[in-house]
């Protein structure tokens, strides 16, 4: 660590980014608040997603399910619905089995330990220390992607923070600069690393800390934080048919692996009875996070009542029209697919 682990010259730097945070805190509605089920959702909502971006859907998810009792006792399908616009579904998934954790393990009462919040299905330890900084006064640093960034750059570091050993490596780092109010430093951290010390064009003349950022005083900000190793990106390819008649068609969930876990879809594959009835194939090119997408999707329009019905009644899927899809989640390219579908099928 650069000959600075036993420097507690250091300390200043935090004070500074805690007095910066006090004049240009963003405000955020869950800023308001100490309550852990609250910021533990926050915590899972902004993990993927830009605040700008999540913000009304965080609002919608906590008016819908205000506490760890309402959101335990729902269905697990309109959990997934309220989550839709959010992407990576497994987050709504896990919350959702934590907080019937929550209910089962702790009687309802969210635990207070970092140890225990570390123990909730889906939470990391950044999400654990952002909870138990925050809500229980834990001195800890929520090492996350601004930490690696913030402090590489102050340091001038260049340890990869690619590899598994970057987490440590890097809450032992900020220990150097962390006050006491460690809760409002993570958020004070959040708020640089989005807003000032971003990851392109970073604001490095509207810095509080620029004087004390070793990166800046030799011009070498754009050099941090150093990340060696790639993550190879997959080609995958999916077929889906697109099964209807007058406003109907046919939908199944997925199963709990993979993508898009418990997401609604089109079949996959279809007997040779229906493929007389192929009219036309769309093919879309979807960006997944290390994966390429290549959808194909063949519209299917069953003219035959007679071949419909025999097709429904042998198979297990779930027949929704237009309107009754809203009430379902379904991956983005599919759901786009749906409403354009749809729009043509108004003016038909």
């Amino acid at each position: 660590m650069k000959n600075i682990e036993h420097d507690s010259g250091f300390h200043h730097i935090g004070h500074k980014l805690l007095d910066w945070y006090g004049k240009n805190a963003r405000n955020l509605p869950f800023r308001n608040t100490k309550d852990p089920y609250k910021i533990w959702i926050c915590e899972i909502v902004f993990q993927q997603t830009r605040i700008t971006q999540g913000l009304n859907h965080y609002n919608n998810f906590i008016k819908r399910f205000p506490d760890v009792q309402t959101l335990a006792t729902a269905e697990e399908d309109e959990v997934l619905l309220y989550w839709k616009g959010l992407g990576y579904y497994s987050r709504a998934i896990n919350i959702h089995k934590a907080a019937q954790q929550i209910i089962n393990e702790y009687h309802g009462v969210f635990p207070s330990e970092y140890e225990e919040i570390l123990q909730l299905k889906g939470v990391g330890k950044y999400t654990a220390a952002a909870i138990s900084s925050i809500c229980f006064g834990a001195k800890l640093p929520a090492v996350d992607g601004n930490f690696y960034r913030v402090l590489s750059r102050i340091f001038a570091d260049d340890f990869d923070v690619s590899t598994s050993q970057a987490f440590t490596y890097f809450s032992q780092l900020a220990h150097l600069i962390l006050p006491e109010n460690a809760g409002d430093f993570n958020q004070a951290m959040m708020d640089l690393g989005s807003e000032i010390c971003k990851p392109k064009n970073p604001l490095c003349p509207e810095c509080p800390l620029r004087e004390d950022c070793l990166a800046f005083s030799l011009d070498r900000v754009s050099e941090f934080p150093v990340k060696k190793k790639k993550v190879k990106t997959v080609d995958l390819a999916l077929k889906y048919y697109f099964v209807h008649r007058d406003g109907r068609f046919l939908i199944q969930q997925r199963k709990d692996d993979f993508i898009w876990k418990k997401l609604f879809e089109f079949p996959s594959e279809i007997p040779e009875e229906l493929i007389p009835f192929i009219k036309s194939v769309k093919m879309i090119s979807h960006k997944l996070t290390h994966k390429n997408l290549s959808i194909e999707i063949f519209n299917v329009e069953v003219d035959s009542a007679e071949v419909w019905e025999d097709f429904i009644g042998k198979n297990e899927y779930v027949i929704t029209d237009f309107e009754g899809s809203h009430e379902k989640s379904f991956p983005k390219p599919l759901e786009n697919y749906i409403q354009n579908y749809h729009t043509a099928y108004r003016f038909l």
